[in-house]
């Protein structure tokens, strides 16, 4: 057996610059963990910025003059095994930055997630539904199983958990856009779950779902009640009945319907009756049999009397958290403080390994024999721990959620990231056994798009809530980089299942779709919602907007809760909200609620606007109409402010206005910095585009005055 590789090989590194040689056309980057390669450029060497689903190719221009000190970057190239002393020499063929300005990530831009999640809604639209002006959405016609460009395959599969993870993203897209389409979607996928795939048990009090419905060619239906998979086979499992409320519960979240409210409750009867430990030892269990309910019958087999992560963590991601920010009930909080006591009393297993025990016979003691788990983990369940444990920090700060969260995120860089390439592996043996180093792969070094996501929320959040740790910001970024550098299929839409370690997509088996029993329109929509709470409202600062429309009567009080996730008590606020089109006041701006009109019959479109509470200024353009920019300022303007209306004024130049209304009605104070924007803005823009300022009062009409800006404009 050779002691080194003797042949040339492809790899990526990914890292920061520390130095450029000119004359070599060299540079060095150093990996997260802190080693450092010599990267040489070739004549066909090719560079690139990182790009948003539905942009063309973004060229890097001069990649020398960006090869600067401090820099973060992929660099994709081929190892030759011919360097002096037997070195190896790497030369790049493909770089890829993370953004064209030496600090920038193009990922942390406040509109980045919001122009993904619309690009991801829009290509399962098309997919499942074929949907045009003359085809409407039917979910008759959903199929679990895409392929890679998104065609449904032949087989007549609806699973539940697909249909409700797919409808969870159809909702949540449309609290990031507006966008009327998504919520159809999401309305009639709640329906069609109802109708095809709820099973009420009146008698009992409790509700739960089909595993799966197949259309058969003459249109006629066959339910399928228990699990046809082989972990899971003829038993009902307990994340079946979890995600099945996923879609739901985020369209919950916008409408109020109160029919959902009720199939939620009696299927949380069904986890408090049958999958929960009412003994001392708690928890809950994994699978429960299809005719008893019970989690002990022996037709369960190695699923008998057991106890895991998703049966017990995955309540809070799935529905319970946004079950608990729609409702503010009290029964939801201590049933989320309940799941997050149970997994920091038995998953942490230092001692042992630096993973979590993720699989538990009936006492807590650890099962590390079970099927394909044996003693092995799943680097994205630690990571979802950490997150959730950091979200749940907000509504109660345990010391102990923030000490285990903290474990794992200084644990899992060295144990579970790949640190030259980028990126989060998948599944690992727990242990190192003696006279090794590394974690061995139980099948492959593969990296999955769900993973990657637990690790730009986890490390995100951390940074944002903790903040006493700076190295969790780059974790942060790398991952997210990583994500979106090599997931986003730029071509045929959507996100790859896998890639390879070295971020090529791998399309073999059933990780070649879009679409499967595993992958359906959750885990890739849900990065989307969070990443832009996260880095907006905790790291970068920046304003988000946020859909709702709820139906009449939904919400009791007519109290609309809008709080865009568990974070830290005061850390955001509303500043503006608008309910169909029109400026809306009746608002606590620190309790996150909106009070709806009692008298009405019809749904209402609701936006609000949320702000770091640090943020006093809100620019939005309400539209363009016939060339006229309409742009509503709302606070106090001021040098703070300043990049918020610069922002929007950047997106009235890509609309090509040729005029500006501003309404300052609104507007309680503007600085004399402010005022000189605006004077050298209507310089650039030309004497003959018009601005008309609508409303200025007190202090800011005054200081137009002063300035005399009020002979360039129209003041009305």
């Amino acid at each position: 057996m050779p002691k080194r590789i003797e042949f040339p090989f492809s790899d990526l590194i990914a890292g920061y610059v520390t130095q450029f040689n000119t004359s070599t056309d060299k540079f060095t980057v150093k990996t997260s963990d802190g080693r450092e390669f010599e990267v040489g450029l070739t004549a066909t060497t090719y560079a690139e910025i990182i790009r948003n689903l539905g942009e063309g190719y973004q060229d890097a221009g001069d990649m020398r003059a960006m090869l600067v000190p401090g820099r973060f970057v992929f660099a994709y190239g081929i190892f030759y095994p011919d360097g002096p002393d037997g070195e190896y020499l790497f030369d790049a063929k493909h770089i890829v930055f993370a953004g064209r300005a030496e600090n920038q990530y193009v990922f942390e831009k406040p509109d980045w997630w919001v122009k993904q999640i619309e690009q991801l809604g829009d290509f399962y639209i098309e997919s499942q539904f074929d949907y045009s002006k003359d085809h409407d959405i039917d979910y008759s016609e959903y199929r679990t199983n895409l392929t890679i460009s998104g065609i449904k395959k032949a087989a007549g599969i609806q699973e539940t958990d697909t249909i409700s993870r797919l409808v969870y993203g159809f909702a949540t897209a449309y609290m990031m856009t507006g966008k009327e389409i998504f919520l159809e979607a999401a309305t009639k996928g709640t329906d069609y779950l109802r109708d095809h795939l709820r099973f009420q048990d009146k008698s009992e009090g409790i509700c739960y779902w089909y595993h799966a419905v197949e259309i058969k060619e003459d249109g006629t239906e066959q339910k399928l009640f228990t699990s046809e998979f082989g972990d899971d086979y003829d038993a009902i499992p307990c994340y079946e009945q979890i995600y099945a409320l996923a879609g739901p519960t985020q369209t919950f979240r916008i409408t109020g319907d109160p029919r959902i409210l009720d199939d939620i409750k009696g299927t949380i009867n069904l986890f408090n009756r049958f999958f929960k430990d009412q003994t001392e030892k708690g928890g809950y269990y994994s699978h429960i049999d299809p005719i008893t309910l019970s989690a002990h019958a022996e037709g369960l087999g190695r699923n008998k009397a057991k106890k895991n992560w998703n049966s017990v963590g995955d309540h809070a991601p799935a529905y319970l958290i946004n079950l608990y920010l729609a409702t503010g009930a009290e029964e939801y909080a201590d049933m989320l403080e309940y799941t997050f006591d149970t997994i920091t009393a038995h998953f942490p297993d230092y001692d042992e390994s630096p993973f979590v025990q993720e699989k538990f016979f009936d006492d807590w003691s650890k099962d590390q024999t079970w099927g394909w788990q044996q003693n092995r983990a799943v680097v994205g369940h630690n990571l979802k721990i950490a997150w959730n444990l950091t979200r749940m920090y907000g509504l109660k700060p345990k010391q102990e959620y923030k000490d285990f969260a903290q474990k794992i995120g200084d644990m899992m860089p060295d144990a579970g990231c790949d640190r030259q390439r980028g990126g989060w592996w998948d599944v690992v043996e727990r242990i190192v056994p003696e006279g090794q180093k590394y974690h061995r792969f139980a099948w492959h070094d593969r990296k999955a798009w769900w993973q990657q996501e637990q690790g730009i929320l986890a490390y995100y959040i951390m940074e944002g809530v903790y903040g006493d740790k700076p190295e969790y910001l780059n974790y942060a970024r790398e991952g997210t980089a990583f994500y979106n550098a090599w997931f986003l299929d730029t071509e045929e839409g959507g996100v790859y299942f896998n890639v390879l370690t070295s971020g090529i997509p791998y399309a073999m088996g059933t990780e070649r779709g879009k679409g499967s029993h595993s992958m359906s329109g959750y885990h890739s929509f849900e990065l989307c919602y969070l990443a832009a709470v996260y880095t907006n409202l905790l790291v970068m600062k920046e304003p988000m907007d946020f859909y709702f429309k709820p139906m009449p009567g939904g919400f009791p009080d007519n109290i609309l809760r809008v709080a865009p996730d568990i974070l830290p008590p005061g850390s955001v606020r509303i500043i503006e909200v608008w309910l169909n089109g029109e400026s809306y006041n009746n608002y606590d701006a620190d309790a996150l609620t909106v009070t709806l009109p009692a008298d009405r019959s019809e749904d209402l479109k609701i936006r609000v606007r949320i702000v770091p509470s640090s943020v006093h200024f809100s620019a939005d353009l309400v539209e363009v109409v016939d060339g006229v920019a309409k742009i509503a300022l709302e606070g106090n303007l001021d040098s703070k402010g300043l990049k918020y209306l610069q922002d929007v004024m950047a997106s009235v130049k890509e609309q090509k206005a040729t005029a500006i209304e501003f309404d300052m009605i609104q507007l309680e104070a503007i600085s004399s910095e402010a005022v000189r924007y605006l004077i050298f803005t209507k310089q650039k823009l030309g004497s003959n585009f018009n601005i008309t300022i609508i409303g200025a009062a007190g202090q800011v009409k005054d200081a137009i005055q002063n300035s005399e800006f009020n002979y360039a404009v129209t003041m009305k």
